[in-house]
């Protein structure tokens, strides 16, 4: 039995866009008549079958909306997963999810899969592997093909699409002055996603906070890693061998693991060693001593993303040319109890 060809492997194969081929076989007069014979007489070739709820996709509208998380673990995805759930469910819209856990190739099947006629746009988190290996071509690709995406959190500059981010830069600038306002000067810094965007942002905000306080970087107080099994191969050689006052972790891993090795290497909390986190889970405030975060509002991500995406898909005009909007939701600092008050 002969394999089905889609509109984007005759549209590769005839150095045409998928959009001209859609036309020729729907004999649009858009298209010449020797273009149209062409692709018509390829796709039955390949015995191209097209997908009927796919056609006319921007008549036909499924008001369902593809959501693709990279970590269901991650009580921050969650958290926006709630934000996205509240509008879509106000709006009149359905939820199709799919976990890409940190792999570009799930992330791509998830986006094929879906955006054959199932979804109507996409709300997203980019995986870690798409982002270590700066592979962006699949998102590319799905907006070319009409069905648009909002990009959250984990973002790339290279795709234009309506996006929602926290200032992570900032957030860890600020997190850091507090730390410096609290007396500490040997604060060590601990990562284990350093591989992503958010990590990249969240470190160089840790170090302007050192320049602007006229602190030295002591390189031998930095733990920066791609997996949490790399992080805590190196994290206790580092307790060990140097006395510090202060710890800011950028993830959930790095969090936790600063307040257990802080107490496993006999240090009073928060009177020697204070302690902020990157962190979202109800755990910051359980553990004992409970944890000061920086809070990204979870919910309130995933309430922009879904209006922005929404807006756009009700968006009738075809303004030209097309203009993506990037809003920024502002982070708190919850003081908890492994800092000091001020």
């Amino acid at each position: 039995m002969k394999s089905k060809a889609t509109l984007k492997q005759i549209a590769k194969e005839l150095h045409v866009s998928v959009s001209t081929v859609s036309k020729a076989l729907n004999d649009s007069p858009e298209i010449s008549e020797q273009t149209k014979i062409k692709v018509q007489e390829y796709a039955k070739l390949k015995n191209y079958k097209p997908n009927v709820i796919g056609l006319n996709l921007k008549n036909r509208k499924t008001k369902t909306i593809g959501v693709i998380i990279p970590n269901i673990l991650n009580p921050f995805f969650a958290k926006v997963f709630t934000g996205i759930e509240k509008v879509a469910d106000e709006k009149g819209y359905n939820l199709i999810t799919c976990i890409s856990n940190e792999s570009i190739e799930k992330e791509i099947h998830a986006l094929e899969m879906l955006s054959n006629g199932t979804i109507d746009g996409f709300v997203l988190s980019i995986s870690e592997e798409a982002q270590k290996l700066q592979e962006f071509g699949h998102f590319k690709n799905i907006i070319n093909e009409g069905t648009p995406i909002v990009m959250f959190d984990r973002i790339s500059d290279e795709v234009d699409c309506d996006k929602v981010i926290v200032d992570d830069f900032n957030s860890a600038l600020h997190a850091t002055e507090h730390l410096i306002k609290l007396g500490c000067k040997k604060i060590a810094l601990f990562s284990s996603i350093d591989n992503l965007s958010v990590g990249k942002l969240r470190a160089e905000g840790y170090f302007k906070a050192l320049e602007d306080n006229n602190i030295k970087v002591d390189q031998s107080l930095i733990i920066r890693t791609d997996t949490a099994e790399d992080f805590d191969a190196k994290a206790p050689k580092l307790l060990e061998s140097h006395k510090i006052d202060g710890i800011f972790a950028l993830d959930e891993h790095t969090s936790v693991s600063a307040i257990k090795m802080g107490l496993k290497n006999n240090y009073k909390i928060p009177e020697e060693l204070c302690i902020i986190g990157f962190a979202d889970g109800v755990w910051s405030r359980r553990l004992t001593p409970s944890l000061s975060t920086v809070s990204q509002h979870g919910p309130e991500i995933g309430e922009a993303a879904a209006k922005l995406l929404i807006a756009r898909l009700e968006d009738n005009s075809d303004e030209e040319p097309q203009t993506y909007k990037t809003e920024e939701v502002k982070t708190e600092l919850r003081q908890r109890e492994s800092t000091r008050k001020l």
